[in-house]
């Protein structure tokens, strides 16, 4: 017995795997016609089960070809916007550069709104998912409690996009107030680089039937208060502009680098004006969430985000009009400098 002690003896699963082996190719006849073994006639043909298994198989390995053949588009897609954006941010840093007047400075300056503005598309994708776990919510009828968690996400997501601006007015608060990021529809609306939070009230009102009394008189004092402060900041800031106009056309014709020097110091307060205005949007947004029920900011944050949305998509197509509208423009701005030309006397700002 000894002896035998160094004999090896095979292992159950090989045995196993030749046994699954031998069964397969007693089995390939039948699912091969081109085999070159031949097909025993005794043997049964495949009953409905086994049809119906194999056709399952063949439609599951159709699916998972197809789900690969998605991801794999998925991911050129995704390769081909990263590159884009990553020409973007090299773009703006070279026009950084030249226009900067600095050297690297002016790259430095420029790396601020760049940096701003592809975070700005991160948050507007990340809007998007936010929108519709709320749409999902609310037509699953969620509990109050499980629509509480998604609502405050989207404020937490709301709060993210008010600390990227306050770092990007350190860097450049010109471009952040003049609404550079945004689309030329909503800068027609801006107001101090974002939305004017009395009129964004007098927009939910009617979308947020049925209001106890409580619920109305908590929002009436919110936009009279939200108004005296717009009131408040714009009535400062007309002023700033005011004083810089008079440091600016105070100084003498040649030179002046003094009244340079000043006026730029007095230019830095935008940003304290900036600052503030975004702070009185954040506060509206949190009072809201405090005086309404939460579906009812659930439906608020749903409105905002369509009522961006159709801004977008206006900008969108405002960009894409018919040529035809566009060179009917071009002829009457034409006929407007002709005019001017033939009146020299009229104001240099009648066109705008």
């Amino acid at each position: 017995m000894e002896e035998n002690d160094d004999f090896c003896y095979p292992d159950l699963l090989d045995f196993q795997f030749l046994q699954q082996d031998s069964h397969i190719e007693n089995q390939l006849p039948q699912f091969l016609p081109g085999n070159s073994r031949k097909v025993s006639t005794s043997e049964k043909p495949l009953d409905a089960k086994t049809l119906r298994r194999l056709a399952q198989n063949r439609e599951a390995a159709r699916k998972s070809r197809l789900r690969k053949k998605a991801y794999v588009q998925q991911l050129e897609t995704s390769r081909i916007k990263l590159s884009q954006l990553e020409q973007d941010l090299q773009r703006a840093r070279q026009q950084g550069l030249f226009m900067g007047g600095c050297g690297g400075a002016g790259g430095n300056i420029s790396s601020g709104p760049a940096i701003f503005d592809m975070e700005y598309a991160r948050w507007l994708e990340d809007d998007h998912r936010h929108m519709s776990e709320l749409r999902a919510g609310l037509h699953a009828h969620l509990s109050d409690g499980e629509l509480r968690v998604i609502v405050d996400g989207y404020i937490s997501h709301y709060d993210e996009i008010f600390r990227l601006k306050v770092e990007a007015a350190k860097s450049d608060m010109c471009h952040l107030i003049t609404g550079m990021w945004s689309t030329p529809a909503e800068r027609c609306f801006l107001w101090m680089g974002g939305f004017r939070p009395s009129e964004l009230i007098k927009m939910l009102i009617s979308q947020l039937d049925p209001l106890t009394e409580q619920q109305i008189m908590g929002i009436y004092n919110l936009q009279q208060s939200s108004q005296q402060a717009e009131e408040a900041l714009s009535q400062g800031l007309e002023q700033l502009q005011q004083s810089l106009v008079d440091t600016i056309a105070g100084g003498p014709v040649i030179g002046g680098m003094q009244q340079m020097a000043v006026a730029l110091g007095k230019l830095a307060n935008l940003e304290g004006f900036v600052r503030q205005a975004d702070n009185l949007r954040q506060q509206t947004l949190h009072q809201l969430r405090r005086i309404l029920t939460v579906r009812q900011v659930a439906r608020c944050f749903l409105v905002i985000g369509e009522y961006y949305g159709r801004l977008r998509a206006l900008s969108s197509l405002w960009a894409c009009r018919p040529r035809e509208t566009m060179m009917s423009e071009d002829n009457s701005c034409q006929t407007t400098t002709d005019l001017q030309m033939v009146h020299p006397s009229q104001n240099h700002f009648a066109n705008f």
